[in-house]
C-alpha cells in the first residue's frame, strides 16, 4: 500500500518554543470548519488515527498529512502567514512542502527507524505492568506495544498484515508531559520488517507530535 503524504515545514522569524499541542490548537481554531485538521466535533471528539499531525522539530513547525489529511493541508497552504502559539507570534518566512507517495506495507527486509520525538508507549495499565517486571520483560512488552501501534495504524488504513512482525528496539525512557500529565516516553531506534512513511507518528499523542519517526 502507498499513502499520500504531505509534509509542510513552516520556517519562522524566530525559533518556535511551543510544542505541537499549541500548533494544533492554532490551526484547529483558524480552520474550525475543517474537522480533519483538529478532530473536534461540536460536542465531542473523533477518536481515530489522526490524518493530520502537528510537530515541532528542531525549532520549526511541521504539519504532516496523510491521504485526505494531505489534501486538506494543500488546501490551507496559502492561508498561513503567521502562527500564534501561546503568547508568541511567529511570522512565517518560508514554506517548504514535501509531497510524496510512501510505502506502508510488510517488508521482507528489516527497516530501521528513529524516534525523533518521544514515543508514548505506555498507558496507566501497562505502565504498572512495565514497572513491576524485569528489564528483559520490559523490552518484550515494548516490542509487543510497538507492533500493536503499527497494527492499529494498519487497521485505520484497512491494510491487513498477514505475516508476523518482528521488532528490535534500542530505546531509553524520558520524562514527557501529555495533556498536562507527567508520563514516560521513549527515544531511540527500532528495526522492524515493515515499511513506514517518514514523519508518521506511533503511539499516544501523535496528533500533537509524539512518536514521530525518521528512516535511518
Amino acid at each position: 500500500m502507498e499513502l499520500l503524504t504531505y509534509t509542510l515545514v513552516l520556517k519562522t522569524d524566530k525559533t518556535v518554543e511551543e510544542s505541537g499541542t499549541f500548533l494544533r490548537g492554532f490551526i484547529g481554531n483558524k480552520f474550525k470548519d475543517k474537522t480533519i485538521l483538529h478532530h473536534h466535533l461540536e460536542k465531542s471528539c473523533l477518536y481515530k488515527y489522526p490524518l493530520v499531525q502537528y510537530k515541532v522539530i528542531e525549532g520549526n513547525s511541521v504539519i504532516f498529512g496523510l491521504n485526505e489529511g494531505a489534501v486538506a493541508l494543500s488546501d490551507i497552504y496559502n492561508q498561513l502567514d503567521e502562527l500564534k502559539l501561546g503568547t508568541n507570534i511567529y511570522k512565517i518566512t518560508e514554506k517548504r512542502v514535501i509531497e510524496n507517495h510512501q510505502n506502508f506495507c510488510f517488508s521482507e527486509k528489516e527497516r530501521k527507524y528513529r524516534f525523533i520525538s518521544p514515543w508514548i508507549a505506555l498507558n496507566e495499565k501497562n505502565f504498572k505492568e512495565y514497572k513491576s517486571i524485569p528489564k528483559k520483560k520490559q523490552i518484550l512488552l515494548l516490542h509487543k506495544i510497538l507492533i500493536g501501534n503499527i497494527l492499529s495504524v494498519a487497521k485505520a488504513f484497512e491494510y491487513v498484515v498477514l505475516s508476523e512482525l518482528k521488532v528490535k528496539t534500542k530505546v531509553k525512557p524520558v520524562p514527557v508531559k501529555y495533556k498536562g500529565i507527567p508520563m514516560i516516553g521513549f527515544t531511540g531506534d527500532f528495526k522492524i520488517n515493515f515499511e513506514l512513511p517518514e514523519f508518521i507518528g506511533l503511539g499516544k499523542g501523535v496528533s500533537q507530535g509524539f512518536g514521530t519517526i525518521k528512516k535511518i
